[in-house]
């Protein structure tokens, strides 16, 4: 390897957490009152200008930032592994039934128990999620040939079908549920508090642990089932820990933020992008902390322009992130063939 070519990583990581931290403070600096950089810089270093700026800055825009970062990175990274493990460049994580069991489970918290804070209803969101990516990979696992790509990902559309179903039956019927469920459905961070990134980080950890450790097998499987089992992979295993990784990351951050699209979908096919122009390659060893950094540059950039274009009403990050991640998609797909990604 050149000297040259050994740089490429390097400035890669420099570029992209430069990147990250700029939108960082911009997300800390930009809202209904704008606060220069340089006294949010105060702010964090023990000596803000006034106590309102305090207050701004350590309240409401550290704790939104943060769950920005946590949850755009989860997202980012189940997106990457779920296309990577069905072999789809369409599939995202609600491909699972993740962002379909999370919405049931609410709206039943909802309407038997009459939650109505993020923190009362986070552990049904995750517990919904579970229990249907649960049924997704049982129903995927059935018949001789086990569990397919295409097995995987039928049932996940048969599950999030028939769940998307009942809850809107449920909503239908219950005006005060569709109110709750309507706002918790556009996906923001506007509700993000210390708590509330607290909670979410464990399972962010041991998702991310987990599907940064089936990179290696990720790589054999892009190859085809029989050449990675070829390599001494084991197919069942390797697809069973992606899907746990999957749950954990998806399910905890669709319950804290909402069901946001298009995020777990376009990232990783700009992280492709970003890796081939970097001379890296498809290595899903680079692909997945790459999701994982440009995720939640996207979801902190969509929830700064919901701030700014009707302040002070704030549209939620999961809006723009739809109008964001639409055209991009587009713009995606005419660039490069969908068989050859």
């Amino acid at each position: 390897m050149t000297r040259s070519a050994a740089l490429r990583p390097t400035l890669l990581v420099a570029l992209l957490g430069t990147a990250l931290l700029a939108i960082c403070l911009l997300s800390l600096s930009l809202g209904a009152r704008s606060i220069p950089p340089i006294e949010v810089a105060r702010t964090l270093l023990g000596h803000p200008p006034d106590q309102d700026v305090h207050d701004i800055v350590w309240s409401a825009r550290v704790p939104r930032t943060a769950l920005g970062l946590t949850a755009g990175a989860a997202l980012g990274l189940s997106g990457a592994l779920m296309q990577a493990l069905t072999r789809n460049p369409l599939a995202d994580p609600g491909i699972l039934g993740v962002s379909a069991g999370a919405s049931f489970a609410i709206v039943l918290a909802i309407e038997l128990f009459g939650l109505g804070s993020l923190l009362g209803y986070i552990w049904f969101a995750f517990a919904g999620a579970m229990a249907a990516s649960l049924v997704v990979y049982l129903l995927g696992r059935t018949g001789r040939s086990g569990l397919t790509p295409v097995k995987l990902a039928l049932a996940g559309v048969a599950v999030t079908a028939l769940l998307s179903s009942l809850t809107s039956a449920v909503v239908l019927t219950d005006p005060d549920a569709l109110d709750r469920y309507r706002f918790w459905s556009a996906g923001s961070l506007g509700t993000a508090t210390g708590s509330t990134v607290l909670h979410f980080l464990p399972f962010l950890a041991l998702g991310a642990l987990l599907a940064l450790s089936c990179a290696p097998a990720l790589n054999s499987l892009a190859l085809g089932d029989d050449v990675a089992a070829s390599l001494g992979r084991r197919l069942g295993l390797v697809r069973f820990q992606g899907v746990v990784a999957i749950v954990l990351l998806a399910g905890g951050a669709v319950a804290v933020i909402g069901p946001v699209v298009f995020l777990g979908l376009v990232v990783p096919h700009a992280a492709r992008i970003v890796a081939q122009q970097a001379g890296l390659g498809p290595d899903h060893r680079w692909l997945l902390p790459i999701s994982a950094v440009l995720a939640p540059c996207l979801l902190l950039l969509a929830d700064i322009v919901g701030r700014l274009v009707e302040r002070p009403i704030e549209v939620q990050a999961g809006i723009i992130v739809a109008f964001i991640g639409g055209p991009f998609f587009i713009a995606l797909v005419r660039r490069r063939r969908l068989a050859e990604i």
